[in-house]
């Protein structure tokens, strides 16, 4: 599609914000959680599998697991097999036990507001910390690149970058602070039920008009 200007794009941006709300009026975050740790738990298990999966094996984690100081003494064996079926298990447990043990070393157990503070644990890069953020303590500290994310905001022509860092700082130049964790949460929803990576749905897409991708 031709260039645009900043201006015509942040226009064009906020009215694809609208349309998806106006279509998902209900989007949230699709891993179950109560407080910030099992946010960051939840989100470090579902690095290559599915929030249903994670959502079927975090009960019980979090159950054995109250807090970060039972999780960082947890047996790395048994940990292991409690997580096993999310995949990648050896290095989730890694993950998850030197982030607990960060969290107790580092901020008396407690999940840091910080985003810098969050990406220095162990297991935890910026998609995570601004999910955490954004969801568990509605702090708008970037936008959470996830693959949905990074396709549709390619499809939407909203960057031409493929690195997930610098798609987010497209993204962040053209959307309102206060929705960077809303605008994430809306293309998720949309990339699960219409913008679907092998067939779009463009004939039915609420803001095909506004998609330089569409097939319509």
């Amino acid at each position: 599609m031709p260039r645009e200007t900043t201006a015509a794009k942040q226009a064009r941006a906020r009215k694809i914000l609208d349309g998806l709300q106006h279509a998902y009026p209900d989007a949230k975050i699709a891993l179950d959680f109560k407080t910030p740790l099992q946010l960051l738990i939840a989100t470090i298990l579902s690095a290559q599998c599915t929030d249903e999966r994670v959502n079927m094996v975090t009960p019980g984690l979090f159950k054995t697991y109250p807090t970060a100081q039972a999780l960082a003494r947890a047996k790395p064996a048994k940990l292991e097999k409690e997580i096993r079926s999310t995949g990648f298990f050896r290095a989730k447990t890694r993950s998850l036990l030197g982030m607990a043990r960060a969290l107790v070393e580092r901020h008396a157990g407690e999940v840091p507001r910080d985003r810098d503070a969050l990406v220095e644990l162990p297991g935890v890069g910026l998609k995570t910390a601004n999910v955490v953020l954004g969801n568990a303590f509605g702090l708008n500290e970037g936008v959470a690149v996830d693959t949905h994310v990074q396709r549709l905001s390619r499809r939407l022509f909203l960057t031409e970058e493929t690195d997930p860092e610098k798609i987010e700082r497209d993204l962040i130049a053209v959307l309102p602070r206060e929705e960077w964790t809303r605008f994430a949460l809306l293309l998720q929803d949309h990339g699960r039920k219409i913008c679907k990576a092998r067939k779009p749905e463009c004939a039915i897409c609420p803001v095909a008009d506004l998609c330089p991708s569409a097939e319509v």
